[in-house]
């Protein structure tokens, strides 16, 4: 059920991280794994969302570590966003890259809204945040974006 509920959010969190679409597939099935062996030790299990994104970013970044030729996706982007014919989709790849432009605390919100497709709510309990700070930052976001893909 916790896969299933988290699993795009997981995999969009490997992707701000890594430059590679099956890497980042990589980092989210060891995320999970690590989760598991440790869910014992969590303490609150409100704090399952945040805690499960925190080591998703560590997965990620020990894949950039044990790879030395790869860069976290902030410094190299390379991502493969693909139509149904096999080409590139520019479209998709600059809303994704403004995406990563945005402050960290933006990205999740915005991932866990529209790539994991919660409602705000549930976006709030995930992060443990006041319901009216997830939409205040929603609300910045979606300003930002407007003016990033404005310069596109």
């Amino acid at each position: 059920m916790l896969v299933r509920r988290y699993e795009r959010v997981v995999r969009a969190s490997a992707m701000t991280v890594l430059s590679n679409r099956d890497r980042a597939l990589d980092a989210a099935q060891e995320a999970f794994l690590k989760a598991y062996e440790k869910l014992p030790f969590l303490r609150k299990k409100e704090a399952f969302g945040p805690w499960l994104l925190k080591i998703t970013r560590r997965c990620a970044l020990n894949i950039v570590k044990r790879n030395k030729n790869l860069k976290p996706l902030e410094t190299a982007y390379d991502c493969t966003v693909e139509r149904q014919n096999g080409e590139l989709d520019e479209e998709k790849l600059q809303l994704l890259a403004a995406v990563m432009n945005l402050p960290k605390s933006e990205q999740q919100v915005v991932m866990l809204r529209y790539f994991g497709g919660h409602k705000v709510q549930e976006v709030s309990d995930i992060l443990g945040r006041n319901i009216g700070t997830v939409t205040k930052q929603l609300s910045r976001a979606h300003h930002r974006l407007h003016r990033i893909l404005k310069d596109f």
